[in-house]
């Protein structure tokens, strides 16, 4: 990518949110754009790190042999009724944003159990087709009054959303569970450590759920948390009247041994049981050739929050001064940023474009009249993770690549800069 095509605006250091650093810079820059509270459009950088995020979430999720299906974000106000959730949803808890037309009366998707019931009635139809579950990754709307964080709660999102059916209720379990370890694999490829969380299930359905949370300072929620079984519990749930089921789910670990940290939701799954099936009169056939309710569960991540907190938890600070973030090398849309002097453009254009040639994703500083140290003072505020200077040192046979985050720096031959690179992914 030619730096020049981004279009980024200048940016003042001093005027930075120091809470939501990362995202403030990209606000900025230009890189998210804010039609009005909540509602954003995404910029380069953004939208690469997305697809990254996605193709991780995909790979496990078929390893897990899931199906990715696409469900309609305009939804049918019948179907929702059918689940008795129409009134919970528009008026209740005011959550949905709906569309009456001479068409009809529609919601715009919070969430999916409906559709993704109702498809799978459709195919699923014999106890031997399960278990089975269907899973999508796109926008979500939701009527948050008071939107905060940027990206941490914001009206529309994307998400991934799973649904899980089964025969029985043990079956359900099955497959929760294998849920449960897709999810590890998923923070665990992407940089993020999770803590497990046993919460409540609110309006999904199923008593007790697991969130998936990341300790932040920014983050909205409060558990209590044992490192040495890295498990957790929402704190809100100590509050109900029924705490001891939430409570028993810990297997034993003391409230007392745990410790209260600040965290952000990434990821919930739940138990719905035939919540869905026996409301909206869904069957399969089975053993005996009866009608029996499916047992599903659900499962979502947030993929905006999951962004927003790898570029939050990886801010890069001089002298107090925030100057930039750096994403993960793994998974970042740019893996090197390029910056030369008028001498040495060929170069460094050289070198850029042996680098794409060998499918490695970086950025090149090509913008006209500026000095070598204003594009260096840039290169933090894209998040790309190692910088190679071709300045005055420059002496045609080595690199000096440097890591953003850590500031260390090392001497690469010329000849040995691809390999070096994709070593670097795999470290």
């Amino acid at each position: 990518m030619k730096l020049s095509k981004l279009n980024i605006r200048k940016i003042n250091f001093n005027d930075i949110d120091r809470k939501y650093a990362g995202q403030d810079i990209l606000m900025k820059l230009g890189e998210l754009y804010q039609f009005e509270s909540g509602i954003y459009a995404y910029g380069n950088v953004w939208t690469k790190l997305e697809q990254n995020i996605e193709k991780i979430i995909i790979e496990e999720l078929d390893r897990a042999d899931c199906v990715q299906v696409e469900f309609p974000k305009l939804q049918p106000k019948e179907i929702w009724e059918k689940s008795h959730r129409w009134q919970l949803y528009t008026t209740e808890k005011d959550i949905m944003f709906t569309v009456n037309n001479n068409l009809g009366e529609y919601g715009l998707s919070p969430t999916a159990e409906e559709c993704a019931a109702l498809f799978a009635a459709n195919r699923v139809i014999s106890y031997k087709q399960l278990p089975t579950i269907y899973y999508q990754i796109g926008e979500k709307f939701r009527k948050e009054i008071r939107t905060r964080g940027y990206l941490f709660r914001p009206r529309t999102f994307v998400m991934m959303d799973a649904y899980s059916f089964d025969k029985t209720e043990n079956d359900m379990v099955d497959s929760f569970n294998k849920m449960h370890s897709a999810y590890l694999n998923i923070f665990k490829r992407i940089g993020i450590d999770v803590i497990p969380t046993i919460s409540d299930g609110g309006t999904i359905g199923g008593r007790v759920s697991e969130e998936f949370q990341a300790i932040l300072p920014q983050g909205e929620d409060v558990i209590l948390y044992s490192k040495e079984n890295n498990i957790g519990i929402n704190k809100e749930v100590l509050d109900y009247e029924d705490k001891d089921i939430f409570i028993k789910e810990l297997n034993g670990v003391s409230l007392d041994e745990m410790q209260e940290v600040g965290t952000i939701e990434l990821g919930n799954n739940f138990k719905l049981g035939t919540k869905y099936a026996e409301t909206m009169g869904l069957y399969f056939q089975d053993e005996n050739g009866e009608n029996k309710p499916f047992y599903m569960g659900c499962y979502g991540i947030g993929i905006g929050r999951i962004l927003a907190t790898l570029i939050e938890n990886n801010i890069i600070i001089k002298n107090n001064q925030i100057k930039g973030f750096s994403i993960p090398y793994e998974i970042a849309p740019y893996k090197v940023h390029i910056i030369y002097n008028e001498d040495n453009k060929f170069n460094a254009f050289k070198l850029y474009e042996n680098l794409l040639n060998n499918k490695i994703d970086c950025i090149i500083d090509d913008r006209e009249n500026l000095s070598l140290g204003n594009r260096i003072n840039d290169v933090s505020l894209l998040g790309t993770p190692r910088m190679i200077v071709l300045g005055s040192k420059f002496d045609n046979q080595n690199y000096e690549v440097e890591d953003l985050k850590s500031g260390t720096k090392e001497l690469v031959n010329i000849d040995n800069i691809v390999e070096y690179l994709k070593n670097s992914e795999r470290l």
